[in-house]
C-alpha cells in the first residue's frame, strides 16, 4: 500500500529521506510541460496504442520524482502521532475508525505536479527508521521482490506500540489515450499484536490526465478497501475522478460497515488533499465531524543511515547519481545514470539465463497459503519478510527485526547464515529405461520454507554463509550437502573438490545407474543433504527416497 508520493525538507544535520524538500500547497497537482519536453513525451507516447503497458516503456526523466517506490511507500507510516495510538483504544470499531484515519492521512504527502518514482531492480532493498516522542521507533525493510512483473515487498513494525505491517505492491502501467494509469494492485495487513487482530487494506489506482495535450494532471481514482475479519468490521472508501462535465478534483466519500449485518456505521466524504470528515450514522444527531485535516498536516519523514554505510544495492546509494541530476534538473546526465543501472540489470539477467540461475529475494520469501498454511488468507501478499518476528517483548521484538538487515548507523547485522541465488531445477535424467529422477532447489527448499522464515540455506550448490567476521570476511563452515555435520573438520585434501551433487550441477559426474542404488551395483550414492536450524543449531539429514 503506498499512501500518497512524499517530498520532504532537505537538512543537513540528519540523514532524512531523498526528496526532503519543502512541500508545494497540497493543490500543486498539476504539470506544465514546455515545448521540448512535450516533444520527447509525445514521440514516446505515440509509440502506444491504448491499452498498452507502459512498465517496459522507458520515461523521461524531467516525469520522474526523485527516489525509488521502494522508499515511497514510506508515506503510509508518515503519521506516527495516529499510529501511536492505535493498540490503545478499547472499542472494537473505534479502532477500525482509527484505522481509517491513518490510511487517509498519508495521500496528501506528494511532489507538485505528476511525477512517478523511479523503478527498483531487481534485489534492489531499502531500510529507514522512525524516532518518535515517546522515545521508542519504527522500523521499515523493503525488497524488489520481482522486476516483470514488478513487486516492492515491504514490512514495517513498531515494536512498543504492537503494530505490525506486511505488504506487497504490485502496480500495472496502462495507457489510456490522454491519460496513463497506474494500477495498484496488491495488499498491505497491518496487524495488532494486542488483539490479534488484521486489517487487510488495498488502494485506489493513479491516473496522470492530459499527457498528450493540455495540462498534466494528477488523480486518485476507484475504490479501496478496508477489512478487519476479526471483527467483521469493514470500509469502502470511493476516490472520485472528476468527470467531463461536472463533479471536482480530490474528493473521497464511502462507508463504514459491520459486514456481518451489511449496517452502515459511519458515512466518510471531503477531500484526500484536504479536510475529511466523517458522520455517526447510529447518532441521533447525524452531525459530521472533522475526522482529519490534511491542510494543517505535517508528515514525519523516516531516517536513513548514512551513504557510506549502505550498500550498492540499496534504494538511497544506488540511485544516488540518478537523483542529484534530476534534483539539478540535468535531464541528460539523469538520463545516462538511469540507463547505467538499467543496463546492468540486463546485464545481470542474461548472465542468470546463461548459468542456470534462479533468482531468490534475499529478505523476503513466498507466502505459504492455503487452507492450513501460516499465511493462510494472506495470499495476495505474495511475499512476507523472511525471519522470526515473534518476541514476547519490544525488547526482543526489537533485536529481532534489526538481526533482519542494518537499519541503524553503524549497525553490524548478525544473520548467521545469507541465502545465495539458486540453481535453477536441475534434470537427471537416467539410463537403461529407469524413470526421470530429478533434484530441484524447490524440493530442497521445502524444508525452509516450513519454518516461516528461519534465514537458513538449504540450497545444495551453494556454502553456507555465517555472519560477516570483518571488512568482507567470514567465519569457516562446510558446504550444507557435505556428508560432514557442519562445523566438523575436513578430511584431507578436501579443500577445492566438488560434492557429488555439484558434480551432477555441472556435468562433470553422471547420475548413478537406478540399478546401482545400495544394490552392489558398483554406482556411487547420493550423498545425504544436511542443514543447520539458524536458531537450535540443530542438524537435519535428507536422503534420497530411492536410496
Amino acid at each position: 500500500m503506498v499512501l500518497g508520493h512524499g517530498h520532504r525538507k532537505t537538512s543537513s544535520a540528519s540523514n532524512r529521506s531523498s526528496v526532503d524538500e519543502s512541500r508545494e500547497p497540497a493543490t500543486d497537482d498539476e504539470t506544465v510541460v514546455d515545448a521540448e519536453q512535450g516533444n520527447v513525451l509525445g514521440h514516446i507516447i505515440s509509440q502506444l496504442r491504448p491499452g498498452a503497458d507502459l512498465s517496459r516503456v522507458t520515461l523521461p526523466t524531467f516525469i520522474l520524482e526523485p527516489r525509488s517506490m521502494l522508499e515511497r511507500i514510506t508515506n503510509f507510516m508518515a503519521h506516527p502521532e495516529i499510529l501511536r495510538t492505535l493498540t490503545s483504544i478499547d472499542d472494537p470499531v473505534l479502532r477500525f475508525v482509527a484505522v481509517t484515519k491513518f490510511y487517509l492521512s498519508g495521500w496528501h504527502i506528494k511532489p507538485p505536479g505528476v511525477k512517478k518514482p523511479l523503478n527498483p531492480i531487481l534485489g534492489e532493498t531499502f531500510t529507514c527508521w522512525w524516532d518518535y516522542p515517546d522515545k521508542t521507533r519504527g522500523y521499515y525493510i523493503a525488497e524488489q521482490t520481482s522486476h516483470h512483473p514488478p513487486k516492492s515487498s515491504y514490512f514495517f513494525m513498531a515494536p512498543h506500540h504492537g503494530v505490525r505491517i506486511d505488504g506487497t505492491l504490485k502496480p500495472r502501467s496502462k495507457f489510456l489515450g490522454n491519460s496513463a494509469a497506474s494500477l495498484m494492485e496488491g495488499i498491505a495487513v497491518m496487524r495488532f499484536l494486542n488483539t490479534n487482530e488484521r486489517y487487510f487494506i488495498t488502494q485506489p489506482n493513479m491516473y496522470a490526465r492530459g499527457i498528450l495535450f493540455g495540462k498534466m494532471k494528477y488523480e486518485l481514482g476507484d475504490h479501496a478497501f478496508l477489512r478487519c475479519p476479526e471483527t467483521g468490521l469493514m470500509a469502502d472508501l470511493e476516490f472520485k475522478t472528476k468527470g467531463y462535465f461536472g463533479g471536482t478534483y480530490n474528493a473521497i466519500g464511502g462507508f463504514i460497515k459491520d459486514s456481518h449485518t451489511d449496517k452502515a456505521l459511519y458515512e466518510l466524504s471531503g477531500f484526500w488533499n484536504g479536510e475529511m470528515f466523517i458522520k455517526n450514522l447510529t447518532a441521533s444527531t447525524g452531525k459530521k465531524e472533522l475526522l482529519f485535516d490534511a491542510t494543517h498536516a505535517h508528515e514525519t519523514p523516516p531516517t536513513t543511515r548514512p551513504l557510506e554505510e549502505q550498500g550498492e544495492r540499496e534504494s538511497q546509494r544506488l540511485w544516488h547519481p540518478t537523483v542529484i541530476a534530476i534534483k539539478n534538473k540535468d535531464h541528460v546526465a539523469a538520463t545516462d545514470e538511469k540507463s547505467k543501472i538499467e543496463d546492468m540489470q540486463r546485464e545481470e539477467a542474461s548472465k542468470r539465463t546463461e548459468d542456470g540461475v534462479e533468482w531468490r529475494p534475499r529478505l523476503f520469501r513466498a507466502v505459504q497459503g492455503g487452507p492450513g498454511g501460516p499465511d493462510d488468507g494472506e495470499e495476495d501478499l505474495d511475499f512476507k519478510i523472511n525471519a522470526k518476528v515473534d518476541g514476547q517483548s519490544p525488547e526482543e521484538l526489537t533485536k529481532q527485526i534489526l538481526s533482519i538487515a542494518a537499519i541503524l548507523p553503524g549497525q553490524q547485522v548478525d544473520r548467521r547464515f545469507s541465502i545465495p541465488e539458486r540453481k535453477a531445477p536441475l534434470q537427471v535424467s537416467s539410463v537403461q529405461g529407469s524413470t526421470d529422477a530429478q533434484v530441484s532447489s524447490t524440493q530442497i527448499e521445502q524444508g525452509q520454507n516450513s519454518t516461516n522464515g528461519d534465514l537458513i540455506d538449504t540450497d545444495p550448490g551453494h556454502v553456507l554463509r555465517p555472519p560477516t567476521t570483518g571488512a568482507g570476511q567470514h567465519n569457516d563452515i562446510l558446504p550444507a550437502i557435505q556428508n560432514n555435520p557442519p562445523g566438523a573438520p575436513q578430511t584431507a585434501g578436501a579443500a577445492g573438490k566438488k560434492t557429488n551433487l555439484e558434480k551432477l550441477a555441472d556435468g562433470t559426474q553422471k547420475a548413478p545407474l537406478s540399478g546401482s542404488r545400495g544394490h552392489g551395483g558398483g554406482g556411487s550414492e547420493l550423498p545425504s543433504l544436511r542443514r543447520m536450524d539458524s536458531e537450535t543449531n540443530a542438524v537435519e539429514e535428507f536422503h534420497d527416497a530411492e536410496s
